[in-house]
């Protein structure tokens, strides 16, 4: 350790008991990890290195190259190299097309999610492990403390969270930075320092420059990610009482919608009611993010009221039914409008579409096909086929947003529906695998809005 330095590196054992503290990883672990070439991930990476390679695993280094400055991919490819002569298999990742003129930090994170998210997908790999550690811990409790944020957003990111198909762990999250730099440092690495990290345009930067101000009023690292702690230890009871209270609320359909019982929302303590109702829009909707506290306030307020026509929140239409004994429910479908998503998919492969469904085309003969949305016309498409399909009795809403195949010809194929034209020569399933499980970990935390990914 250089005698510059005010802590030491991480030791391959400390780490090893981080991991199994962890656990849930196969007997030959998989593990990708996201880089991006500063200290923290770097040092990370290192450290999954030899920790799958005592247990026979191995890890794979995700770099991605956002293209937001001319200097990004050479970068990339530095970082690339440093890799190589580590031994670490890699891969760099691109996200290309059109960038926001606003918003593009939270962009690129989403943009980085998603990219992450699908190569760990392509490669069956079950865990991606981030750098994230208490300096970011602290920044994030602060940002949504100063944006009004409840329990949820106190409790900052959690350690271990599922995403869909992929498993989010942050190994790192209670030590400092400067525990990340000495480790690069152990093992001879070198790395890049990020200029938009003091650019005072964005938030965290801000917040960077002003830590010394904010440690003189107590408000440090270590005290914030106590908050934190403590925040999500609330989180974890809440989210308890919130399942317990969906297990008799609420029905899921294969087909990406759910049918809930008010009753129980609203006689229950309004917290987890409310959160019982968020969730069921954010396990529907398909949305990065969880609709904001007030919106949600409103339509939970108009429920109890007795008089609810309808509405749309959060990506989905929220609808009152009445049941075979006259009793009302709620039917939450994802929204037509917003389902815009179109993502190749060639035999033998899948696609995670509009954040809802894993597509899986069988091998065999045949070209490419496009996952879109069915649709008004691909409905009375497969209403003209076979008269028995529209008496399925799916809600409206959710005819028009299943997941259907189109190529050249039109509609191919209708997994839900059981539909596959004439002559289309392969088979296709869709899996519902929303990217917000109904009941378990808290929400995502994936923007300056909710935390940082």
């Amino acid at each position: 350790m250089n005698a510059s330095d005010p802590v030491g590196p991480i030791s391959t054992g400390e780490f090893a008991a981080r991991m199994d503290r962890l656990g849930g990883f196969e007997a030959r672990p998989r593990v990708a990890v996201g880089v991006s070439g500063g200290a923290d991930s770097l040092g990370l990476a290192l450290l999954l290195q030899h920790w799958a390679a005592e247990r026979g695993g191995d890890v794979l280094a995700l770099i991605v190259d956002h293209g937001l400055r001319t200097e990004s991919a050479a970068e990339a490819a530095r970082v690339c190299g440093w890799l190589q002569a580590q031994g670490i298999a890699h891969a760099c990742l691109r996200w290309d097309g059109g960038k926001p003129a606003t918003g593009i930090q939270e962009a690129a994170r989403a943009a980085r999610h998603r990219l992450l998210a699908e190569r760990c997908r392509e490669e069956g790999i079950l865990h991606l492990a981030l750098a994230h550690h208490r300096d970011d811990q602290a920044e994030t409790v602060l940002l949504r403390f100063a944006r009004g944020s409840g329990i949820d957003g106190l409790a900052g990111m959690a350690p271990v969270r599922a995403a869909g198909a992929v498993r989010l762990i942050r190994p790192l999250l209670d030590l400092p930075h400067e525990q990340l730099v000495a480790t690069c440092r152990a093992f001879g690495q070198e790395w890049i320092e990020d200029p938009s990290n003091r650019n005072p345009r964005f938030a965290r930067a801000r917040l960077r420059a002003a830590r010394e101000a904010l440690a003189a009023e107590g408000l440090d690292p270590p005290r914030l990610a106590d908050l934190a702690r403590r925040a999500a230890r609330a989180r974890n009871a809440l989210e308890a009482g919130t399942a317990t209270l969906l297990a008799e609320a609420a029905e899921v359909h294969p087909e990406g919608w759910l049918r809930l019982d008010p009753k129980p929302l609203l006689d229950a303590p309004e917290e987890l009611g409310l959160r019982a109702l968020v969730r069921c829009i954010a396990a529907t909707g398909g949305a990065l993010y969880p609709p904001k506290d007030d919106a949600a306030e409103r339509l939970f307020a108009e429920i109890a009221g007795g008089r609810f026509r309808g509405r749309t929140l959060g990506g989905c239409r929220i609808v009152p039914r009445r049941g075979h004994m006259g009793r009302g429910h709620l039917v939450i479908a994802r929204e037509p409008v917003g389902v815009t998503e179109r993502l190749d998919l060639t035999p033998g492969g899948e696609v995670w579409w509009d954040r809802r469904f894993a597509v899986r085309l069988a091998a065999g003969p045949g070209g490419a096909v496009i996952v879109a949305k069915l649709g008004r016309e691909g409905w009375q498409t497969v209403r003209s086929a076979g008269p028995d399909s529209g008496r399925i009795g799916l809600p409206e809403p959710v005819r028009e947003t299943l997941p259907a195949l189109w190529d050249g010809n039109g509609l191919a194929a209708v997994p839900h529906l059981g539909f596959s034209r004439p002559g289309f020569p392969l088979s296709a399933v869709a899996l519902h695998a929303p990217g917000v499980v109904l009941a378990g970990p808290a929400f995502p935390v994936v923007s300056d809005r909710v935390g940082i990914i």
